[in-house]
């Protein structure tokens, strides 16, 4: 259902450099790379999350409530990619653990503020 999500970078190089690591660690690759806008993926037709500079050129800015939450398939994936985010200098909002029944997770900021979350069930 979902296409892609996009989230506002004030430094682009340095978002592009963050995501291409820590997405590359769950297999997204660029599939779009734009000036104003890349986009990454597993695989044609699959969900995507992309950085963009805004484009009425104000400053990018945190959605109060919003997070965007990557699929794992283990919780040693969540481990690992909740660590990846946080030595890329992201910063932690909850460590990996269970949060009710099976539902595992590790919550972090991007360079931006941006929220996100790595899950599995």
């Amino acid at each position: 259902m979902i296409g892609y999500v996009t989230l506002g970078a004030n430094d682009f190089a340095a978002a592009a450099k963050f995501y291409d690591a820590l997405l590359g660690e769950l297999g997204g690759k660029r599939f779009m790379d734009m000036e104003s806008f890349i986009a990454w993926s597993i695989s044609p037709g699959k969900p995507a999350l992309a950085i963009a500079k805004p484009f009425n050129k104000e400053a990018a800015s945190v959605g109060n409530g919003v997070m965007v939450a990557l699929a794992a398939d283990s919780q040693e994936t969540v481990n690992k990619i909740y660590a990846k985010a946080i030595e890329l200098g992201g910063t932690d909002e909850g460590e990996p653990g269970l949060r009710g029944g099976t539902f595992y997770a590790g919550y972090f900021r991007d360079l931006d503020g941006n929220k996100l979350n790595i899950f599995t069930m």
